[in-house]
């Protein structure tokens, strides 16, 4: 079946309209500029219509059969699957996506939705002893109603749905706001997508618009029950004092900034450890929440591991993302080029050395490799979300342990070691909300749980810890009898 692809506005209860706010956004390749679509933005009048058509639509979709709502979700991931080179080639247009970056995004969309539509079979309420004669105690576990979600731009296919999957599949409605900059794979195509699947009008809403004009009172509006919100740690700040402070209390769900520590152990393998950190860094111009930010070696291996490293770095091509070879594309926009720059130059300044590098041509950054980096500089405690890599010189294991943990951040985190009994014995030291022995930074599944500590956010995403975060329990009791009362 096809899906819509003329994207000039939002989709608001389940029509294809331009937005009110008298403004447009250029949709832009940030490889070579070409414009993708041109958006007709919404305003505060179009993202009241969005929530109070959820919150109408969701109603009966609570109560629909849960069969019903599966059914759904797998025409969805049907679909996924049969318009996979369509998705592909817009997420490398419009994301800069490099072409396995991009096949990998789209496997992930696909994977998620059939484990959500696993979901309206494995929600469970409970039937619990109570110390009253004659009254049984039952506790039901039912949607929350409407979901904000919030977008970033880097998965945004992916980082998206992971949010509306399991809200849809679980009886809820959604309000989607994307990143201004993937307006299409972080939300028109999905709109697209599920009302081909046949999802009933107004239950996915997609509203496209400003920051001045909707961005406060996304989260503000008095429908929504939950907040999804990932990006930076910054705005999630902000997003979760208006949830709190706002004229209704919300539910968050916000996966933040990350600078995730990739620790290489005295009796690791070296050029396995090398391979995963050229990986964990270096996947997708190194704009991952999870990417591997800092690379941590043991003094013993040092030097052999920066060898294994360079040596997998010069062989990366950068360049065109539609290239089948190409592994680093571009930036996402000149902005985040300039910081990229700005931290190269800096660090620079400040004396770190430099082994590999070159300029940018346009937005194209080729990898920056720093080493005899400290852990306390800008260099190793800023999320870059750019291809650089700074590696940090541990005297022991201990010290790599310390340095591990002095962040901010607490998302993703890896340790490479023969010895799988000490990773997994260092992994549960790690202050994080993930540690992989012997594997990347970036890790995703939607069978497993995801989520970080610290300023790397609040809540779990994934199988059964969304379903709680997106069902709330209901206490029913039934008194069968006539009870004994005190007066």
């Amino acid at each position: 079946m096809n899906i819509n692809t003329n994207f000039t506005g939002q989709y608001i209860t389940g029509i294809w309209r331009d937005g009110r706010a008298h403004k447009a956004l250029v949709d832009t390749n940030p490889y070579d500029g070409a414009v993708l679509a041109t958006i007709a933005l919404a305003n505060a009048d179009d993202l009241d219509e969005a929530y109070r058509a959820a919150q109408q639509a969701q109603r009966a979709w609570a109560t629909a059969l849960p069969a019903d709502r599966a059914a759904v979700m797998l025409r969805a991931a049907g679909l996924v699957h049969a318009n996979r080179t369509l998705l592909v080639n817009w997420l490398i247009r419009e994301s800069g996506s490099t072409r396995m970056k991009a096949e990998m995004e789209v496997g992930a969309v696909h994977a998620s939705m059939l484990v959500a539509a696993s979901f309206p079979g494995r929600v469970t309420g409970r039937i619990l002893p109570v110390d009253v004669p004659g009254k049984e105690s039952r506790v039901y576990r039912e949607p929350l109603g409407v979901v904000g979600v919030i977008s970033p731009w880097n998965w945004p296919m992916h980082l998206s749905n992971r949010s509306i999957g399991p809200a849809l599949a679980l009886g809820n409605a959604v309000v989607l706001k994307p990143a201004d900059d993937t307006p299409v794979t972080g939300g028109l195509l999905l709109a697209s997508i599920y009302e081909a699947a046949g999802l009933p009008p107004g239950l996915l809403n997609v509203v496209i618009g400003e920051i001045p004009d909707i961005g406060d009172a996304f989260t503000l509006h008095p429908v929504p029950k939950f907040i999804s919100f990932t990006g930076s740690t910054r705005v999630g700040r902000h997003i979760g004092m208006l949830a709190m402070t706002g004229p209704t209390l919300k539910r968050l769900g916000l996966e933040l900034g990350g600078n995730a520590p990739l620790v290489v152990l005295d009796d690791a393998d070296v050029e396995r450890a090398a391979h995963a950190a050229v990986v964990g860094r270096f996947l997708h111009q190194g704009q991952i929440c999870m990417s591997t930010n800092r690379i941590i070696v043991d003094e013993k291996v040092h030097d052999s591991f920066v060898d294994a490293f360079l040596k997998r770095v010069r062989m990366l091509k950068a360049g065109d993302p539609n290239d089948p070879d190409t592994v680093i594309g571009p930036l996402i926009n000149r902005r985040q080029l300039q910081f990229a720059q700005e931290r190269i130059e800096a660090a620079r300044a400040a004396g770190q050395r430099q082994v590999f590098g070159a300029p940018a041509q346009g937005q194209v950054l080729p990898p920056q490799v720093f080493v005899d980096v400290p852990n306390d500089s800008e260099l190793a405690q800023a999320e870059h979300f750019a291809p650089i890599a700074p590696v940090i010189k541990a005297a022991d294991e201990e010290q790599a342990l310390l340095f591990a943990n002095q962040t901010e951040f607490g998302l993703s985190s890896a340790v490479f070691t023969k010895d799988e009994a000490r990773g997994v014995r260092f992994a549960r030291r790690i202050e994080a909300g993930m540690t992989h022995v012997n594997d990347i930074t970036p890790n995703d599944d939607p069978n497993n749980m995801f989520g970080g500590e610290k300023n790397s956010g609040l809540g779990r995403f994934n199988s059964d810890w969304i379903i709680a975060e997106l069902t709330t329990d209901h206490w029913v009791s039934v008194q069968h009898g006539p009870r004994p009362y005190p007066f």
